[in-house]
């Protein structure tokens, strides 16, 4: 198996059967540029879930996961994979330890549900990551699980 990269919204999966639209958070409760505007545009429960969860401060680490059903087949996973939101002394907010670990959650996650695995390139954005580190994580984790995962490029 190997991750199906498609032209498209990634808010917009055009699969059958239940489906988990992952994204990357950071680790101080913001939440307001990037790939969660067009989240938040379609489903304010997400935000709404990761900021009472922030506030909580319950398990609210690097390298958790938290799953919002907005539909009936479709899951949002809010993955705190970001350290604060800037680049500080060269180094990019991302933390490729904390998405393997998310992404481990996605795969159980995944498997409950029978879920497909949907995101646009997750922590290249604002968080700074090289997309080739991701991928060997996506596919340690999800592909290697026999878990369908699409990744969406607008």
């Amino acid at each position: 198996m190997e991750i199906n990269y498609l032209k498209g919204d990634a808010t917009s999966p055009k699969v059958l059967g239940n489906k988990i639209i992952t994204h990357i958070c950071n680790d101080i409760g913001g939440w307001g540029k990037g790939f969660v505007l067009a989240i938040s545009k379609k489903w304010p429960e997400p935000e709404l879930k990761y900021r009472e969860w922030y506030k909580s401060k319950k398990n609210f680490n690097l390298g958790e996961a938290q799953l919002v059903q907005v539909d009936c087949d479709i899951w949002i996973a809010n993955l705190i994979g970001q350290h604060k939101i800037y680049n500080t002394s060269g180094t990019p907010p991302i933390r490729y330890e904390a998405i393997g670990n998310c992404l481990n959650k996605v795969s159980d996650f995944s498997e409950k549900l029978d879920a497909s695995v949907h995101m646009p390139r997750i922590g290249c954005g604002l968080a700074g990551g090289e997309w080739y580190e991701i991928e060997q994580i996506i596919k340690t984790q999800l592909i290697k699980n026999d878990i369908a995962v699409y990744v969406y490029d607008l």
